[in-house]
């Protein structure tokens, strides 16, 4: 697990960095999430997952690696922070 080390002022605390992950990697931690694979309509996967009365939907490009930028903004989407979905990997 990459960490980086931040200075907050009151203390030194870890903040997790984001990985760069081919998609298959990125597929199956949303899918252990409760993600379920929609369609793929070319290099994109559509995952969509029911959270109470809403239904959201998000998009992984099927790049091998998927940028961390990219993976940050689908966790973000999707609500999962950097910290859970490295212990789902």
């Amino acid at each position: 697990m990459d960490c980086k080390r931040k200075n907050t002022g009151a203390g030194v605390s870890f903040v997790n960095k984001v990985p760069s992950l081919p998609y298959y990697k990125i597929i199956y931690a949303l899918q252990r999430d409760g993600w379920t694979v929609v369609r793929q309509r070319g290099s994109h996967i559509r995952l969509q997952k029911r959270e109470g009365d809403k239904v959201l939907k998000l998009t992984v490009p099927a790049h091998q690696p998927v940028k961390r930028s990219t993976l940050a903004h689908i966790l973000k989407q999707a609500r999962i922070d950097v910290g859970r979905f490295l212990k789902l990997l």
